[in-house]
């Protein structure tokens, strides 16, 4: 077939997956550090493994994206500044951003970052999409309850725009969209924004009328068989979920998957079979949202694995001979699963290079500095050593008082590059009491450095800016009221109170009703919800053009745009998760935004190292 590339996005929860993900055939994985990222419960690298992960994952032309895909908070700035001062210097493919200060902050100070716009920022508006290319996103991720038809439509204006667009094709599902999920922060205190989730979805409930003990618990989405449909909708890649799940899962599904676009790209016909999908674990499968067919089979009454489930009903096993048969076999298939895998990656390496550097030099002659490269022996390959001869400029001249020693030298060239480790100092054929500049040690190390970097020049670190605290817009706090029906807009006339009339989230019929009620009501300021999508977020740009307000409230960052491009006043409601000063910044500088409701699930003390934009106001729900 005559189609583009694909891209295969694979999950990578520790160093096993990652290297699952690349025997299978990914194209791309994407991981987490220990710090700013949405799966706290994974093992996740650290920084020094993130750098043996890029070297092996490049060198299977594999690509690597690094979760960095919580909001925020203040005091995490200078943190998030020194891990940003080290991701410059890598070879990484590209960060997965939520938070729209990090937007502000990478596009400022880190332009060499590629920005991916995360599940987390709910895209499902074209106005969305056009919010995201003006922020600087270079890719951004379809939420998974959109159908095949709006992903096409946002597809093609991402591709206008000069962005890449992503869609979940397996994996867990969750019953609110992703970013706008508060159970777990409500009930526990475990925000989802922070990358805690608690999982309410999954809890066991009261017996409902129907006989049901998990009622929010949904079935694992399987794209599988729509590949079709997803190539003819132009998606760019094809994304796993799954970074708290062990190499064996990550390994069978990108391999299943794998195997399918292959046989689809070369054929253009589908493999009829997901059993090996079935085989690790699942909670049975949908395809619900793409296809637009919403109901209660999208749920499943069980939050364990169904594999067995499934196995045992594919070869109607009823008596306990042939139960325990079925069980046997699948656990059979499953060791052997794990045999395959072990010997497939047990080759595969992230230890560091090993550098031995030997100084030598006489008097009246430049000093030399021979540096050594070992790779990590993989198993089958041969010893791969590397050297690179460098020279002063100058010679080496008597020294008077003390002369170049090894203290000297190894304290100079200690830190070089997180890719390699000094295994050896060999000062064995450096002649005692000389000297040289230590500018001419200082170039030495720089050449070396900007070898051993793939010949990257070091960007320098950026300090944190200070910024500006600008005063209140009001001095003395004001309330503001929400409200959502007509019978309570009567008090918008007995109060001066600011008066916010909460919009729905979909429209059945005509939006006249609405933008009439506007239009007698001046003083109500159409409050907008986060989640528009198709035909309502339509409805709510019409209402926009129809009634003109002069200012509004947002959740909802494509009406945000709407707004800003209709020169309308507009304020970011607290569902866009606004939790530092960077964010307001973002929203100031590129859409023009007058106020911000922050975060709820954020506290007093985190409010507080807040600095507001000059002009700005700061409000609270």
């Amino acid at each position: 077939m005559n189609v583009k590339k694909l891209e295969l996005l694979a999950p990578g929860g520790d160093i096993e997956a990652i290297k699952a993900a690349i025997v299978a055939g990914a194209n791309a994985v994407y991981c987490g550090l220990d710090t700013f990222n949405a799966r706290n419960r994974a093992t996740n690298l650290s920084f020094d493994q993130l750098i043996g992960i890029l070297r092996l994952a490049h060198k299977y032309h594999c690509q690597v994206f690094l979760t960095l895909n919580v909001v925020i908070l203040e005091q995490e700035i200078p943190a998030l500044f020194k891990l940003l001062n080290k991701l410059v210097n890598t070879r990484l493919d590209g960060i997965i951003v939520q938070d729209l200060g990090l937007f502000y902050l990478v596009e400022k100070y880190f332009p060499t970052l590629k920005i991916h716009a995360s599940t987390q920022l709910t895209t499902v508006n074209a106005g969305q999409v056009e919010f995201l290319a003006k922020v600087g996103a270079s890719r951004l991720n379809l939420s998974r309850e959109l159908n095949l038809d709006e992903i096409k439509t946002l597809t093609h204006l991402a591709h206008q725009y000069h962005m890449l667009a992503e869609v979940f094709v397996h994996g867990s599902l969750c019953i609110a969209f992703s970013g706008q999920c508060y159970s777990s922060s409500v009930s526990v205190g475990n925000s989802g924004n922070r990358g805690r989730c608690s999982q309410a979805c999954r809890d066991e409930y009261e017996t409902t009328p129907t006989g049901k003990n998990f009622p929010l618990n949904l079935k694992d989405n399987s794209a599988y068989f729509d590949l079709p449909e997803l190539v003819d909708a132009g998606v760019d890649s094809l994304k796993i979920e799954g970074r708290i799940k062990g190499a064996h899962y990550v390994y069978t599904v990108i391999d299943s998957w794998r195997r399918q676009i292959d046989r689809f790209m070369a054929t253009g016909s589908l493999l009829k079979n997901d059993d090996n999908l079935r085989k690790v674990f699942n909670r049975d499968f949908t395809n619900s949202f793409l296809k637009a067919d919403l109901s209660k089979d999208m749920f499943i009454d069980n939050v364990r694995d169904n594999s067995v489930q499934y196995a045992l009903k594919k070869h109607h096993a009823v008596g306990i001979v042939h139960i325990e048969a079925v069980k046997k076999t699948l656990y059979k298939d499953k060791n052997a699963l794990g045999a395959t895998l072990e010997d497939k990656v047990k080759h595969l390496s992230i230890e560091k290079r090993q550098l031995t550097l030997l100084f030598s030099g006489q008097l009246d002659q430049p000093l030399r500095l021979t540096v050594m490269i070992v790779d990590p022996i993989e198993e089958g390959a041969d010893k791969n050593n590397d050297s690179l001869v460098f020279e002063s400029e100058s010679v080496l001249s008597a020294a008077t008082e003390k002369g170049l020693d090894s203290a000297i030298l190894e304290k100079r060239f200690k830190n070089l590059s997180a890719d390699y480790e000094i295994e050896r100092f060999d000062f064995s054929e450096l002649d005692t009491n000389l000297r040289l500049p230590f500018r001419e040690l200082t170039q030495i190390k720089n050449k070396l450095t900007f070898l051993l970097n793939d010949s990257l020049a070091l960007i320098a670190p950026v300090k944190v800016p200070k910024l500006t605290k600008h005063p209140k817009v009001n001095q003395t706090p004001t309330l503001s009221l929400l409200i959502s029906e007509e019978k309570d807009i009567y008090l918008s006339e007995i109060t001066d109170a600011d008066v916010y009339f909460k919009l729905p989230e979909s429209y059945k019929k005509d939006t006249s009703k609405y933008s009439n009620l506007l239009k007698n009501n001046p003083r109500l300021i159409p409050w907008f919800p986060a989640v528009l999508i198709g035909k309502d977020y339509d409805a709510a740009v019409r209402i926009l053009e129809e009634v003109k307000p002069q200012r509004i409230v947002s959740n909802n960052t494509g009406i945000a745009y709407k707004a800003y491009t209709m020169g309308i006043k507009w304020i970011a409601g607290p569902f866009l998760n606004t939790t530092n000063s960077y964010a307001l910044r973002t929203m100031k500088e590129t859409l023009n935004c007058a106020g911000a409701f922050l975060s709820n699930e954020i506290n007093q003390m985190q409010i507080r190292k807040i600095h507001r934009p000059e002009n700005f106001k700061l409000l609270y729900s």
